[in-house]
Formats: structure tokens, C-alpha cells, sequence
């Protein structure tokens, strides 16, 4: 069967809103469009990743032994992939650097009942269409729909893998239904938390590594009250930045600025902290360029902060 945009949207999971484009794709967006309008007028690097396929994935149950879709990749940051899996394994990777820009990608199932995810890609925007399957399915069942906010880290960049972010590892572990806000290169930035109309029964920011040398803890102030004003005691994680050492790297600045975080969320009943530099191992092996985390780092990370959260009871 083929599947309508309508039909496909149910087993879409990571987008806040939906666009058809002109020739039939479904385009799936994880900002409203002021906020896009924002990251247009600021910064072209803001703006190109904020319409990526940043956590985004097509997941459902069935006893289907094949489907397809067509796609159109239209920007590209890094080349990660499209992953298949199936009952928790991953079974097919397609690399963003090995398939054209247009086309249809096809995939091959076992027998039975079974789990199906596909791994949209973490820094590359994609479209799709026409999907089609040769048996009934189901949607997959979620709980706690989480806002997830963060800068290059949380969007994925670094594993190179669409299934080995840490957001990807750390949410097939919970289980959560996810917007993941995270773009590459973000700072606390107040003015592009906006009331997009979504309710999150959670949030999650991991911000801070790229804006360390500010010693006024201004922006991270002025966030975390912006954040109260939409979304009030809501439930919020706040992971501090993670260890870096990469060319240029001032630690005792960056160790400061994380206790000023930490310091700024201790004013809030309603956030709980989870320390960065605690979560991922402080050598260069787990790390693409000595800031990113690569596929290992990422999966240890996730691994870590579960533990935390569960420890936390958040």
C-alpha cells in the first residue's frame, strides 16, 4: 500500500509542524515558523541547520517484510545517514555520502512481528513521500513528550551516525516523544524560546560550550527566566557543558561557567542539574574533534545521563 502525507504523518515522530512542498513532499520542521524567521535574520549557519532532520523518526509495528519511501535531501551539514532498525537492531545504513540527492530508498524486513525505527538524518534536511508498504502497520506508542533544547551536541553532529546521537541513545532508552530544539553552534539565546503552541510535559536544555568566556551569566539568566515565563514549573533537566579540549580550549574559564550555571538553576524549584563534565570520559578516543563526541562518546553519554535522569526521578 501506498501511504498518503496524512497517512505518513502518523509514524512521523520528532516535528513540530508539517509542509507539503510544491512537487509532493513531506517537509518536517521541529521550529514554528517565527522561530525560523529569527535564525534567517541572525545567522545563515542558525538558520540551514534549524530545518534539519535533527531526532527524527519513522517508527511503527508490523509484520510487513518490505517498504520503501522516495526522499530529496536538499541541504546537507555533515554526511551521517539513514539507519533501519528492527527490534532494537540496526540492520541497514544508508550514508548520506554514498546515495544521490533524489531518489527512493528501499528496505528488506524479516518474517513476523516486529519494532521498526528509521533514523532520519541528524545534520541534513530531508524530505519524503510515497511511502509504501506491503502489510498493515502500526504507529509506535510514546510517552512524555519532551522538549529537548541544545547546541551541536544535542542536534547530533559528531557521531556521524543518525542512531548513535546521544539524544538518539538516550531516547530509545526512555521512550520519550521528542522536539529536539538543539542547532549547531547555539548559545542561550532568549529570544528564540517562543510560545510555538506545543505543551512538553518536559524539558531538557544542554547549552553553554559555545558561549563560556561570559562571565556575566547574562544570557544564561535571562534563558532560564524566558523559559519560566512560557512554560513555568515544568519539569527541567539542565545538563551543563561537557568536557572539551580542543585547540583553544580555556578550562578553568569553562569549569567557572559551569558552576554559574549550575548556580543560575539553583534558583529554580523546578530544575534539577545534571553535571556535563561527569557524563562523557575525558579523552580524546571519545571524541571526533576533541568537543563533538564521536559514535562512542555519544552512546556513553546517553548511557550516563539515563542514569542520572533515573537517579533524578525526572
Amino acid at each position: 500500500m501506498k501511504l498518503t502525507n496524512a497517512q505518513l504523518k502518523k509514524i512521523y515522530f520528532g516535528a513540530l509542524q508539517f509542509k507539503e512542498s510544491e512537487d509532493g513532499f513531506l517537509q518536517s520542521f521541529q521550529y514554528n515558523d517565527e522561530q525560523m524567521d529569527y535564525f534567517k535574520k541572525t545567522s545563515d549557519f542558525w538558520y540551514d541547520r534549524c530545518m534539519a532532520a535533527t531526532a527524527k523518526t519513522l517508527e511503527f509495528k508490523t509484520k510487513a517484510t518490505e517498504f520503501s519511501f522516495d526522499y530529496k535531501i536538499v541541504w546537507t551539514g555533515s554526511e551521517d545517514s539513514i539507519e533501519l532498525e528492527v527490534d532494537g537492531l540496526i540492520s541497514k545504513i544508508y550514508y548520506i555520502k554514498d546515495i544521490n540527492k533524489e531518489g527512493k530508498l528501499s528496505f528488506v524486513l524479516p518474517e513476523g512481528d516486529k519494532k521498526v525505527v528509521v533514523y532520519l538524518p541528524a545534520d541534513a534536511t530531508i524530505w519524503l513521500k510515497d511511502f509504501e508498504i506491503n502489510a498493515d502497520f502500526k504507529p509506535a506508542v510514546k510517552k512524555h513528550k519532551v522538549l529537548w533544547l541544545g547546541d551541536s551536541i544535542t542536534q547530533g553532529f559528531g557521531p556521524l551516525r543518525s542512531s548513535h546521537t546521544y539524544v538518539s541513545v538516550a531516547n530509545k532508552m526512555l521512550g520519550y516523544s521528542i522536539i529536539n530544539q538543539g542547532i549547531g553552534g547555539y548559545v542561550y539565546d532568549k529570544n528564540s524560546l517562543m510560545d510555538m503552541g506545543y505543551k512538553p510535559e518536559k524539558l531538557i536544555v544542554a547549552l553553554g560550550t559555545n558561549q563560556y568566556g561570559d562571565e556575566t551569566m547574562d544570557a544564561v539568566k535571562d534563558y532560564y527566566k524566558r523559559l519560566f515565563e512560557i512554560y513555568g514549573f515544568l519539569p527541567t533537566l539542565c545538563i551543563t557543558p561537557l568536557w572539551r579540549d580542543d585547540p583553544g580550549t580555556n578550562h578553568e574559564k569553562l569549569t567557572q561557567y559551569c558552576e554559574g550555571i549550575k548556580k543560575v538553576c539553583k534558583k529554580y524549584k523546578n530544575i534539577k542539574i545534571v553535571d556535563g563534565y561527569k557524563l562523557v570520559p575525558h579523552l580524546s578516543e571519545y571524541y571526533l574533534d576533541n568537543l563533538h563526541p564521536n559514535a562512542l562518546g555519544a552512546e556513553i553519554y546517553a548511557i550516563n545521563l539515563v542514569e542520572k535522569i533515573r537517579e533524578l526521578g525526572f
